[in-house]
């Protein structure tokens, strides 16, 4: 069912670590400063401070995983799909899409394993965690940089990518990588990129590259990172 959260066998860890943790830090320091000063507005940052943290914390421990099982759904995926994950880290997205698959489906993970991107982002996590969703089998782990695939062209049938793509620090790059997911695409394959910025990049760049039925929208609640105002976009298209 749409958005219903499924027991996980596997630990996936917390996206982007250091910052809840600044969160934490920063609360702390607020407090600290009402014994320095007086009136209410340490406090106030202080609770505020909380709340984005429980915000991001739930958004990386539970909402992500409730929102990727609707866009997975919603893809409507036939079970022998051949998929690729940009960016897969410890597998949140990776191994739930490989949950769909069936015999002949495959879904290939690629990193460059940072654990400031997640916390113990490591490829032999990832493959326990395969292994503890009963997936290994349909898996293929990859060290490499989205921005130079080392796949053949029109190997896949369906590119995902969730939080990962921003991590790129120049425009050109992130152009890049669109341009690389759509190379490994096949004819009437899809993109289904998941990001908190760069949306409405990712989206004119699908365009450009002759991408067809090109949408973009926001995720909803469960995917802000502290609050609205880091709120995710999913880009989807098909390749003509």
């Amino acid at each position: 069912m749409a958005g219903v959260l499924v027991r996980r066998a596997a630990s996936y860890g917390i996206d982007a670590p250091y910052v809840p943790a600044g969160f934490g830090v920063g609360a702390l320091s607020c407090l600290i400063a009402t014994t320095l000063t007086d009136g209410p507005l340490p406090v106030v940052l202080a609770a505020a401070l909380v709340l984005c943290a429980v915000i991001y914390l739930h958004a990386t421990l539970r909402g992500k995983f409730a929102t990727w099982e609707q866009v997975l759904d919603e893809l409507r995926l036939r079970g022998d799909e051949q998929l690729l994950d940009l960016g897969c880290g410890r597998g949140a997205v990776l191994l739930a899409a490989a949950k769909r698959l069936s015999r002949g489906g495959h879904a290939v993970g690629i990193d460059l394993w940072r654990s400031v991107d997640q916390s113990g982002n490591d490829i032999e996590t990832t493959r326990e965690n395969a292994a503890a969703e009963g997936v290994l089998d349909r898996v293929q782990l990859r060290t490499g940089d989205m921005t130079g695939l080392p796949f053949l062209d029109d190997s896949f049938d369906l590119v995902l990518s969730s939080l990962a793509i921003h991590d790129i620090p120049d425009a050109d790059g992130r152009a890049l990588a669109i341009r690389e997911a759509v190379r490994v695409l096949r004819p009437g394959g899809r993109v289904a990129l998941a990001d908190i910025r760069f949306g409405r990049q990712y989206a004119a760049a699908l365009t450009e590259l002759g991408m067809t039925d090109v949408r973009r929208h926001r995720l909803g609640w469960r995917m802000w990172w502290s609050g609205p105002w880091t709120a995710t976009t999913l880009v989807t298209a098909r390749k003509p």
